[in-house]
């Protein structure tokens, strides 16, 4: 909700300075913490835009792989609208797909893809945090996590590219903390938290994918990001709001992208509706030597922070949803 705050921190500025009172004290006062609080915002937000500084070509190794692309949606595990998604699949040929909230009627539509992507992991549940995962790439290693729950799952699959360069890539969608899903934040945090500290040492470069239900500059995504020791891919290249698909005002960037530096983030976009309340996101990247302005980007946890992060993941363990 920081964009559309700070959209209504503007308007209303300006209405304080048109009804502008000299002699409220009070009035001039909440007036300037108003715009010390956009201007915050807006330094925060500013990092999001094309405005800021992204890595160029030039910045990027000689040698590295052929472009991977990557299309990943939360398709609606209501939406019973299968074509759209699948025609997406089917003209884009991504190297790799990820679905999120499909279950069993999802899974037989998505039959049709096998062909094309003959590498599959299925998780099919019927809880909204279903996934399936499809592959042109030769797998190494498959496996699925549940972090904090026995129905959340996470995948984690090793892959080789066509030219021999190996990565790991994770799907992953924990739950929201909304009034029709969880009270709190304690499952989504302690999900994400598990993940970054399970690739935080990896040697082989990273992708994370999905849908985090959380922004990018929330300070739990800021923590994901230091324990990970991961790049938020969207620095630099925009918002890129993927909900809701059909409310344009209460869009929010919530499936997001994290890399490991010797990943080269090409293209990181939206494709049209697919008639679910998410956008399907494509991404574009290459595998290669880290350089040194990739490895600036990356930030490690402050002295300390790594007892908060077990703590924060023993909490999402421990809590037990009245929603699933």
């Amino acid at each position: 909700m920081k964009l559309q705050i700070t959209v209504l921190q503007v308007i209303i500025i300006i209405l304080s300075f048109i009804f502008w009172q000299n002699d409220d004290l009070i009035f001039q006062i909440l007036t300037y913490i108003q715009i010390g609080l956009f201007l915050y915002h807006l330094y925060l937000l500013s990092r999001y835009t094309k405005f800021w500084r992204i890595h160029k070509s030039s910045s990027e190794p000689a040698k590295k792989s052929e472009t991977v692309k990557l299309i990943s949606c939360n398709i609606y595990q209501f939406n019973r609208n299968y074509d759209p998604f699948i025609q997406l699949v089917k003209k884009e040929k991504p190297d790799i797909v990820l679905s999120m909230e499909s279950d069993a009627p999802w899974e037989k539509a998505l039959r049709v893809l096998e062909e094309d992507y003959p590498n599959t992991l299925k998780i099919t549940l019927d809880n909204t945090y279903g996934m399936h995962f499809y592959t042109k790439l030769k797998c190494i290693e498959k496996k699925v996590h549940y972090f904090v729950s026995d129905d959340l799952p996470s995948v984690e699959v090793h892959l080789e590219t066509e030219d021999g360069y190996e990565f790991v890539f994770f799907g992953v969608h924990p739950p929201p903390p909304s009034p029709t899903e969880e009270s709190n934040s304690k499952e989504r945090d302690g999900d994400l938290l598990s993940v970054a500290k399970k690739i935080r040492n990896y040697k082989k470069p990273v992708v994370v994918a999905g849908d985090f239900n959380n922004v990018a500059w929330a300070d739990s995504s800021i923590l994901f990001k230091k324990t990970s020791r991961l790049i938020d891919a969207r620095i630099g290249r925009g918002f890129i709001s993927t909900f809701h698909a059909k409310y344009w005002f209460f869009r929010a960037p919530l499936d997001l992208l994290f890399h490991s530096p010797d990943v080269f983030i090409d293209k990181l976009f939206v494709y049209p509706s697919v008639d679910s309340d998410h956008f399907p996101v494509g991404r574009e990247f290459k595998i290669g030597e880290a350089t040194a302005k990739q490895i600036e980007e990356t930030k490690d946890l402050e002295a300390g922070k790594m007892e908060e992060v077990n703590e924060l993941i023993e909490e999402g363990k421990q809590e037990e949803s009245d929603n699933r």
